[in-house]
């Protein structure tokens, strides 16, 4: 990819698919930082490919980055890096909504947001683990998948099945997986958010769309109230897209996202999704840890 053709190519590939291997590096590993550095990988590979010789840049990125997440997953068991404390799995059951917490505590517990996920995950081989997060969070066709794991599709519709299993077994449950409207919804909102897209926000956004932004009970300024979808989709570029990496909350099927600056989380945004579109987005960002 030298020429400036595949340049731009290279560039929309990236503006149309980093949030979503992102999202989906993060439900396999549990952490954004490692997420965000598979999927840096995973462009990296793609940059060095022949003009001409990738058809279908999401399909092959997504074989990538999940075969990335499928060594790394590999090389976590074979170093014991799991987590296994017993407070720590506490915390992480409380997040994953088994108890009530306040969004403003919630936001908070960006340890325990890794910790919940790894803890449902943990319970899976890494082969079932690819073929979960695939298959019931991103709907990808068990053809497909056979393709990541270099498996039969029959077989990967049993670790699928075995997976969903364990899950169910686990003392730890997460909230149902999200629907194909609410995922197609969210995934639209982080691309747009994350890309600074206004005309992509505004689409997914009811024209009487608020937002609302609590800074937490610690902070001088009294939450603040937007009304109006330009209004709205404008306030979220401003604050929440340049240099935020964001992902869909992994254990909850109500849409939520986790926003990051850099490794550390910095806010939790809540969307309410009616007819294909956002009609509420509630943003909780304490000033303070």
């Amino acid at each position: 990819m030298t020429d400036t053709t595949a340049a731009d190519r290279f560039a929309q590939a990236w503006r149309d698919n980093r949030s979503y291997l992102v999202d989906l590096a993060y439900r396999m590993l549990g952490d954004v930082g490692e997420a965000q550095d598979v999927v840096q990988e995973a462009f990296t590979r793609l940059s060095r490919t022949a003009d001409g010789e990738v058809e279908d840049a999401r399909g092959w990125l997504t074989v990538v980055t999940s075969r990335l997440c499928l060594d790394q997953i590999r090389s976590a068991r074979s170093r014991h890096e799991l987590v296994h404390d017993a407070a720590v799995h506490e915390a992480a059951v409380t997040l994953a909504g088994v108890g009530a917490v306040d969004p403003a505590d919630r936001v908070t517990l960006d340890d325990e947001v890794r910790a919940a996920l790894l803890l449902v995950l943990e319970r899976l081989g890494p082969a079932e683990r690819v073929a979960f997060v695939l298959h019931d969070v991103f709907h990808t066709p068990f053809d497909d998948i056979a393709d990541v794991l270099g498996r039969p599709a029959a077989t990967c519709r049993q670790l699928a099945r075995r997976a969903r299993r364990k899950i169910a077994e686990s003392p730890l449950r997460p909230h149902e997986v999200a629907d194909a409207e609410h995922r197609e919804v969210t995934e639209t909102f982080i691309r747009a958010c994350t890309n600074g897209d206004l005309d992509a926000l505004l689409s997914v956004l009811h024209p009487q769309a608020w937002g609302s932004v609590d800074l937490g009970p610690d902070s001088p300024v009294r939450p603040h109230v937007n009304r109006g979808a330009d209004d709205v989709a404008r306030t979220l570029v401003r604050y929440w897209g340049a240099g935020a990496t964001m992902v869909a909350h992994p254990l909850r099927a109500r849409p939520v996202v986790l926003a990051y600056r850099g490794r550390r989380l910095f806010a939790l945004i809540e969307l309410t999704v009616e007819d294909n579109l956002v009609t509420a987005i509630q943003v909780t960002a304490p000033t303070t840890r």
